[in-house]
């Protein structure tokens, strides 16, 4: 009983601390889903061909991308394809050959200028 109230009291607190970070559903800015990777808050935003992570700091304003470096891989169906990002402005950008199917899975793989490194799994709006 005493080891269910510790826990149960662990998981209330820890509550906040937890949600803080949990995006999963959140949308950002743009209205993409938006995730937590390497320290910084992520938006994907998908047109047509053109993939785009917007990077935004923990107030959720824009960051500069110079020195963000990263790529996708994007899923649908059987096909699978590995983007290039680049650069360009406050966001990591890249071209798949053909637009980018609503509901594909997005993997990204990104490294900060610090060289911190992570990845992230997103759905295509």
């Amino acid at each position: 009983m005493l080891k269910s109230l510790i826990v149960a009291l662990g998981l209330v607190a820890a509550g906040p601390a937890l949600a803080q970070h949990a995006h999963g559903a959140q949308k950002g800015p743009n209205g993409g889903p938006m995730e937590d990777v390497a320290g910084v808050h992520v938006e994907l935003v998908v047109a047509g061909e053109t993939v785009t992570f917007n990077l935004l700091d923990e107030a959720g304003k824009p960051l500069g991308a110079t020195g963000f470096t990263g790529s996708a891989m994007v899923a649908a169906g059987t096909e699978r394809k590995t983007l290039p990002l680049a650069a360009a402005g406050e966001a990591l950008a890249g071209k798949a050959a053909a637009p980018v199917a609503k509901g594909a899975a997005v993997t990204l793989l990104i490294k900060t200028p610090t060289g911190k490194s992570g990845q992230a799994k997103f759905t295509a709006p």
